[in-house]
C-alpha cells in the first residue's frame, strides 16, 4: 500500500463499537470485495470493501472478518480469515498478509487461513442464535452486480435456515458516520494532497489547455503524494460542460473567457476528500462571473455555519434552499412572483440549483451516516452549493469538507485551499 500503516487501535475501537450493539449470542460476518473482471485476463484494480476495512484494516482480497462477542472460546470472539500465501503467489502477485502481519494491521489475535473458514464457522454457528448479514442499504446505492457479500448471504441462509437474521448496516450507518480522531487525521491528509493538486493547477491553466491535461496534472500530483489517485471520477468541466452535473468526458478545450468547474479530490488510505472549485480559464473573472461566484460562496459560508450538533439534515437543506433563493433573486435570476408561485415539491431555486448541499464523507465519498436523526460532533459533511446558468455559459459550484464540532462553528478540513475570487485571480496571474 502507498499509505502509511494505520494504527490498529482505530480498528479495535471500531470493532468494539460494533460488537457493543450486537444482540446476545449473535455472530457478524464481513467479506472483502471481489476482483472484478474486464475481459480476457484483465481486471479492475482491487478496491477493498469499506466495511471490512473499517473494522479490520485488512486491505486485501479474499478476506473474511467474523465477530462473535459471546463465543465460548475467547479466541473466537474476533477472527480474521486471510488467503494463505506462498512463494509462487509472492513472485507473481507480491507479498500477501502473513498471520503475523494480519495481527499487526488489525489488532486481531486469531488469524486463520481462508480454507479453514467453513469448518470453524460451522462450529461457531452451533453456539449462535443470530447472524448479522452485511447488506448494502445506502440511500444512493444502485448496485446490480452480485457481490461477494451477496453470494455469502445466499449460501449461508440456505445452509443455516434455523438461525435468526439481523442487519449490520444500521449499526454501521450509526458508527461510521461519527469519525474517530485517527480518521479525521487521515481525511486531513487526503485534503492536504488535494490542496497540492489544486495549487499546481492555478499556475498551469490557460486558454487552449485541454480538460484531460488538467486531469493528468492532478493525477500526477496526487500519486506522487502517496494517494492511489482520485477519490471519485474527476469532473473537469469548462464552459457549458459545467451544467452537466456528472460530466466525466474531460475531453474539451478550455476557452478564453470561460470558467472551469473542477470537482476533483484525492483519496488517502481509502478515505476520501471531496473538493469543488471553479476558476476562470484566463485568470480573470468577468464582472458577472464574479457576482455569481460570490453568491455561491456566501451560500456555502452560511450553510456551513448551520452544521452543528442537533441539526436535522432535511431541515438543513430547506434552510439552504432559502439562502439560495435570496441570492438568485439578488442576481436577477428569480423574482418574488417565481417564489410565490413555486411548486413546493420543486421550489423555484431548483431551476438553478438542483442538487443537495451536503452529504457525509469518509471511507466513501458519499459515506455512511445517520440522516434522519440529529447531527453529532465529529460527523464530516461536504458543503457544495452551486448555481448553473446554461443561458450564460456558466456553472459554478464550490465545495469544502467540514467536521462538526461539539461547540462552535465546524472545522474546515479544506481551509487552506484557495477559494476567494481575488485570491484565485492573484495566484493564477503570478
Amino acid at each position: 500500500m502507498k499509505y502509511d500503516q494505520i494504527p490498529n487501535s482505530l480498528f479495535k475501537k471500531n470493532r468494539k463499537k460494533f460488537m457493543d450493539r450486537m444482540q446476545p449470542k449473535s455472530i457478524a460476518v464481513f467479506n472483502s470485495n471481489d476482483i472484478y473482471p474486464i475481459s480476457a485476463d484483465s481486471v479492475l484494480p482491487f478496491e477493498q470493501h469499506r466495511d471490512i476495512f473499517y473494522l479490520s484494516g485488512a486491505d486485501q482480497e479474499e478476506t473474511i472478518l467474523v465477530l462473535f462477542p459471546d463465543a465460548i472460546n475467547k479466541k473466537h470472539r474476533e477472527i480474521l480469515f486471510v488467503r494463505e500465501t506462498n512463494e509462487h503467489i509472492a513472485i507473481w502477485e507480491g507479498a500477501k498478509l502473513t498471520k503475523e502481519k494480519a495481527t499487526e494491521v488489525s489488532g486481531i489475535e486469531t488469524i486463520c487461513w481462508l480454507k479453514e473458514f467453513d469448518k470453524i464457522f460451522f462450529d461457531l454457528m452451533t453456539e449462535a442464535d443470530t447472524i448479522y448479514f452485511n447488506t448494502n442499504e445506502h440511500y444512493r446505492q444502485a448496485v446490480e452486480t452480485q457481490t461477494r457479500e451477496d453470494r455469502f448471504i445466499e449460501k449461508y441462509k440456505h445452509q443455516y435456515p434455523a438461525h435468526k437474521v439481523a442487519k449490520s448496516n444500521p449499526i454501521l450507518q450509526e458508527i461510521r458516520g461519527v469519525k474517530e480522531l485517527e480518521e479525521l487525521t487521515i481525511m486531513q491528509t487526503a485534503c492536504n494532497i488535494t490542496e497540492k493538486g489544486f495549487r499546481r493547477l492555478l499556475g498551469f491553466v490557460k486558454p487552449g489547455v485541454m480538460e484531460y491535461e488538467i486531469e493528468a496534472e492532478l493525477l500526477h500530483e496526487f500519486v506522487r503524494n502517496r494517494s492511489k489517485g482520485f477519490a471519485y471520477p474527476p469532473i473537469i468541466a469548462s464552459g457549458n460542460n459545467a451544467n452537466v452535473l456528472h460530466y466525466l468526458e474531460n475531453n474539451r478545450p478550455c476557452n478564453n473567457g470561460d470558467m472551469i468547474l473542477m470537482d476533483v479530490a484525492a483519496e488517502y488510505a481509502n478515505y476520501s476528500s471531496d473538493l469543488t472549485r471553479t476558476i476562470p480559464v484566463n485568470g480573470k473573472f468577468t464582472k458577472r462571473q464574479k457576482e455569481v461566484y460570490n453568491a455561491v460562496l456566501r451560500v456555502k459560508d452560511d450553510a456551513t455555519k448551520m452544521l452543528v450538533p442537533g441539526t436535522l439534515w432535511a431541515e438543513y437543506h430547506k434552510e439552504c434552499g432559502k439562502l439560495m433563493t435570496s441570492e438568485l433573486i439578488g442576481l436577477g435570476l428569480l423574482d418574488k412572483a417565481d417564489v410565490q408561485n413555486e411548486n413546493p415539491d420543486w421550489p423555484a431555486y431548483k431551476k438553478y440549483f438542483m442538487h443537495g448541499t451536503s452529504h457525509h464523507i469518509g471511507l466513501n465519498t458519499h459515506d455512511y451516516g445517520a440522516l434522519k436523526t440529529p447531527m453529532k460532533a465529529n460527523m464530516v459533511f461536504t458543503v457544495e452549493p452551486g448555481i448553473y446558468i446554461p443561458a450564460e455559459n456558466m456553472g459554478i459550484r464550490l465545495e469544502d469538507d467540514v467536521v462538526i464540532k461539539e461547540k462552535g462553528e465546524p472545522f474546515n478540513l479544506m481551509a487552506n485551499i484557495p477559494i476567494k475570487a481575488d485570491e484565485i485571480e492573484e495566484l493564477m496571474n503570478k
